[in-house]
Parts: structure tokens; sequence; C-alpha cells
């Protein structure tokens, strides 16, 4: 699967990654950890394309993590 972006992936293992507002929580994939550090890091920075591409892959590859994480 292709990245949004160039990034690091930088776990070997899958991830509980949980949601910083509402406290859910998933297990993902190594790449997807690291688009979601990307998409949170961005954020922080008002790197807006950046975060949409990521949020646009989010829905595509992972639509019920996006849910819980991102929406």
């Amino acid at each position: 699967m292709k990245l949004p972006f160039d990034v690091p992936v930088i776990d070997t293992e899958p991830k509980v990654v949980k949601n910083r507002f509402g406290g859910g929580s998933c297990t993902l994939t190594p790449e997807a950890v690291a688009v979601y550090d990307t998409i949170i890091g961005a954020e922080q920075f008002g790197d807006w394309d950046t975060v949409q591409k990521g949020l646009a892959w989010f829905t595509k590859h992972y639509p019920s993590e996006y849910m819980v994480l991102l929406d």
C-alpha cells in the first residue's frame, strides 16, 4: 500500500493508538502509525496539505480506525 507522503516507518509491530480526545483506541499497522503520527504533527504546525492527504489515505485504507482516531 502506497503511503500518502514520504514518512519513515519506525515501528515493526502493530501498536495500540488512543484518541487524544475521546479515549477510544485502535491497533494500527506500523505504516498506519507513521501516517497517524505525521497527521498529528502536521496539525501542530498548520501543515493542512499534509493533514488532508493523511486523512484521505486513512478514510480509504482504515475507515473504521479513522472514525475512532481522527473524526
